[in-house]
């Protein structure tokens, strides 16, 4: 039986759904403000230097610790009651935006700003797991790919709104590090509004289908990573789409740092194109444009072409993009394969978030996607750390461009591999190969 679209407006008249929507786009406006005023802070902050080592050094204490966690507090949003959740994990990272503020104000650098910053954006991935979670609770179960489309779609470009506003606040109140920490203080703006938003939801609403709260919270978060593990292995669309995504964020993360440096050290202006801080908000926009390009196709192409052909689809556009517009290493072409690059991700990312969604049972999703999330910080740790060994200052490298095209190929050929092993076949958004018979 043919599934009949479903338009923005028809989920913005879902009442539930227009509230997780909006929570998610105060959020995300909060993380773009902080994520750019940081960047500003310590990579375009003419009182401080950053070379590539010092940048995977920023990616690491960030990341990383966060991914040792986030298995375990991704239980809680299993158990307990996840607008309790949001609400609570909001206000505490606004609260952690002050005291990361605080310190780029005064010129602190390493472990003290970094531990703060690691709060915030930890806390934050835990928030977007949440959300993610909550979304079939609010929208019927055969328009999740819509949905999910609309939603994450919507949430990146506020994020670069965020950004764009913090580049925005910074040219009036500064550069140097009194004016940075006044920027990143902004984003308490969003996190506080996004937690009045999730509050109004009545209790249980978001899901779990049962909620249990323990005494000993401590032995049922210490579970989570053991159970996310095991749910994932256990879902074969799950399990292929991830190996896809997390090839594409090692790939993404190779060209991230050759980017930053570009911007930094190489690139010149081109016409009304900057370099710069400038060139940091022009990535932000080409990225969300394709990140709502993404949203606005996926849904189409998968029903069109199914699952399989989407992803590799998509890896194989990624690659192509990244050797013939990241080669020339210009300000016009580093942009337009900024906005290939991140537009094959999106699609990627959209099929696997609904694989979780609909293909995981409610008891486990948030489990799986705080591990989705910690997959994701550790490949991009790893990617930047190991390219940051080896690009030069001016981040002119034709073989990391290269490296990183053959990352998005390594990435198709093991979807391919555990697709056929696993007979991937997603229920609600694939159509058998030859694209003739309706979704089953």
């Amino acid at each position: 039986m043919e599934r009949h679209h479903w338009g923005s407006r028809r989920f913005l008249g879902i009442p539930d759904y227009r509230r997780l929507l909006a929570t998610r786009l105060a959020s995300q406006w909060g993380d773009g403000v902080f994520q750019a005023g940081l960047a500003g802070a310590v990579l375009f902050n003419p009182e401080r230097q950053a070379d590539p080592l010092a940048i995977a050094a920023g990616f690491a204490v960030l990341l990383l610790p966060y991914s040792l966690i986030g298995p375990f507090t991704g239980a809680l949003l299993d158990r307990w009651d996840r607008k309790r959740v949001i609400v609570a994990a909001n206000v505490l990272r606004a609260v952690f935006v002050l005291l990361t503020a605080a310190a780029v104000a005064t010129g602190l650098s390493g472990l003290p700003l970094y531990v703060s910053a690691l709060v915030v954006m930890g806390i934050g991935r835990f928030v977007g797991a949440g959300l993610s979670a909550s979304l079939p609770h609010v929208v019927p179960e055969d328009h999740l790919v819509e949905a999910n489309a609309l939603a994450t779609t919507a949430g990146a470009i506020m994020a670069v709104v965020g950004a764009g506003c913090a580049i925005g606040f910074r040219t009036v109140l500064g550069a140097g590090d009194g004016g940075s920490g006044w920027t990143t203080s902004t984003a308490v703006v969003g996190l506080l509004l996004g937690a009045f938003i999730a509050s109004r939801f009545s209790a249980g609403v978001l899901g779990p289908d049962e909620v249990d709260e323990p005494h000993n919270a401590v032995t049922a978060v210490a579970r989570g990573l053991l159970d996310g593990g095991k749910a994932t292995l256990h879902t074969p669309s799950v399990t292929a789409g991830l190996a896809a995504l997390l090839a594409h964020r090692a790939g993404f993360a190779v060209s991230l740092m050759v980017t930053l440096l570009l911007m930094r050290y190489s690139l010149e202006d081109v016409g009304f194109l900057k370099a710069g801080i400038g060139g940091l908000g022009e990535i932000a926009v080409a990225g969300g444009a394709g990140i709502l390009l993404a949203g606005v196709l996926t849904d189409r192409i998968v029903d069109r072409f199914g699952t399989r052909r989407t992803i590799c689809g998509a890896l194989l556009l990624a690659a192509v993009a990244q050797v013939g517009l990241g080669l020339p290493m210009t300000l016009p072409t580093v942009l337009a394969a900024g906005f290939v690059i991140i537009f094959a991700g999106q699609v990627v990312k959209l099929c696997v978030d609904t694989a979780v969604q609909h293909d995981v049972g409610d008891e486990v999703r948030g489990r799986v996607f705080a591990l989705y999330d910690t997959l994701f910080n550790i490949t991009q740790v790893t990617a930047v750390s190991l390219t940051a060994t080896v690009v030069p200052l001016d981040g002119r490298s034709p073989g990391l461009i290269v490296t990183a095209a053959c990352l998005y190929l390594a990435g198709l050929g093991a979807y391919l591999l555990l697709a056929r092993k696993g007979q991937v076949q997603h229920p609600r958004l694939v159509r058998e190969d030859d694209g003739s018979h309706p979704i089953r």
